[in-house]
């Protein structure tokens, strides 16, 4: 038997976190895995920050790059299960627990959903890898046109303005001295345009996992393209990616969030990580006045009156909800799934999301709808 094959399992979660370090530019020699290894076991650990130090101690990050050594590693242990949280540090990824009596399975994850057709319950845990590829036309043109494009809103600060509903007297009185006293012109002035906020909740469960690596694309360069989004992961479990996906360099970010992601291609529980989204404050306050968008095809296998009250409560907080699919590519699409029968009133739009480029078109497009 291998050396490799005898390590505890435990051991895995900080090995993978060198292979992260490793993919993303830092020299790593095996010498300083053992050690690190060693290292954690000294310390115990009784807590994050003793696999910090150990960290810290034995890879010996170059002092220029700490602070991405710092961002990975928050990205790598905050999404795992086997290491305890920090007190006091923010919570990155919520876990879904299952409903079911024990009943069903998780599937391996090399036997998840294979062919990418069906809807499971069940949950799988697996890490996906992102091939590389150029950038598509539509990810050029939502780099290209987000910023003047995407919707805004008005803002509570004033500027001036050839017309509008205040006047500025400021600016009015200060012309009346140059004039001997007299107005000659009434200043006005209109409230600012600010970006409003954007919510992007894609689905990475195995029913959409022909469609996962180019909505991941998409909301990597969403993300370089404005500062006012946020994006999340949900299949068996909800996971807040933002942090990850704003790494510049598209290959290193999708690493990153491929190592939080803990759920690819399993099994679909879209209700119950909506509850969950709305269940933290500070997460459900992304969504009060934005936009919010929902990239699924809706094949939900969990309890659909959970996922319509859901999507009721996010409607009633955001300024628009909007839900993308796959399955409305085709002209003249009706719902037909129960969940999407059951969430489309509560919808603003429901239309297709099964290409890069449909999904772009619809982001631009709500710049025109009236704030």
């Amino acid at each position: 038997m291998s050396e490799e094959r005898q390590l505890p399992r435990a051991a895995w979660i900080f090995i993978s976190f060198v292979a992260l370090l490793r993919a993303n530019g830092f020299s790593v020699a095996p010498e300083q895995t053992t050690a690190f290894l060693a290292a954690i076991e000294l310390l115990g650990p009784r807590s994050l920050t003793h696999i910090r130090q150990a960290g810290l101690a034995t890879l010996a990050p170059p002092p220029e790059r700490r602070a991405t050594y710092e961002r990975l590693f928050d990205m790598h242990f905050r999404g795992s299960e086997a290491i305890e949280r920090a007190e006091g540090e923010d919570e990155e990824t919520v876990r879904l627990q299952e409903e079911g009596r024990g009943s069903d399975e998780p599937p391996l994850s090399d036997e998840a959903s294979e062919s990418g057709l069906a809807a499971a319950r069940a949950e799988a845990l697996v890490e996906r890898r992102f091939a590389l590829a150029s950038t598509s036309d539509a990810l050029r043109r939502l780099s290209r046109e987000a910023p003047a494009r995407l919707p805004r809103r008005r803002g509570h600060r004033r500027m001036r303005a050839r017309r509008g509903p205040f006047a500025d007297l400021r600016r009015t009185l200060r012309d009346a001295v140059r004039h001997d006293g007299e107005v000659l012109r009434l200043g006005q002035l209109r409230r600012r345009l600010r970006p409003r906020k954007l919510l992007l909740l894609i689905d990475v469960s195995g029913s959409m996992k022909a469609r996962t690596e180019e909505n991941m694309k998409l909301a990597h360069a969403l993300l370089q393209a404005v500062h006012t989004a946020e994006v999340f992961t949900f299949g068996t479990r909800l996971t807040r990616v933002t942090r990850a996906l704003r790494l510049k360099g598209r290959e290193q970010a999708l690493n990153a969030a491929a190592h939080l992601v803990s759920d690819w291609d399993g099994g679909t529980r879209i209700g119950d990580a909506l509850q969950a989204f709305l269940a933290v404050p500070r997460f459900g306050g992304y969504a009060r006045g934005a936009a919010v968008i929902i990239v699924s095809d809706g094949l939900e296998r969990g309890d659909v009156a959970a996922l319509r009250d859901a999507v009721a409560r996010l409607s009633r907080r955001a300024w628009r909800v909007s839900w993308l699919t796959p399955l409305a590519s085709a002209p003249g699409f009706q719902p037909q799934t129960e969940a999407l029968i059951a969430i489309q009133r509560f919808v603003d739009d429901l239309v297709d999301g099964g290409s890069s480029s449909a999904v772009v078109s619809h982001l631009l497009s709500l710049g025109r709808k009236a704030a």
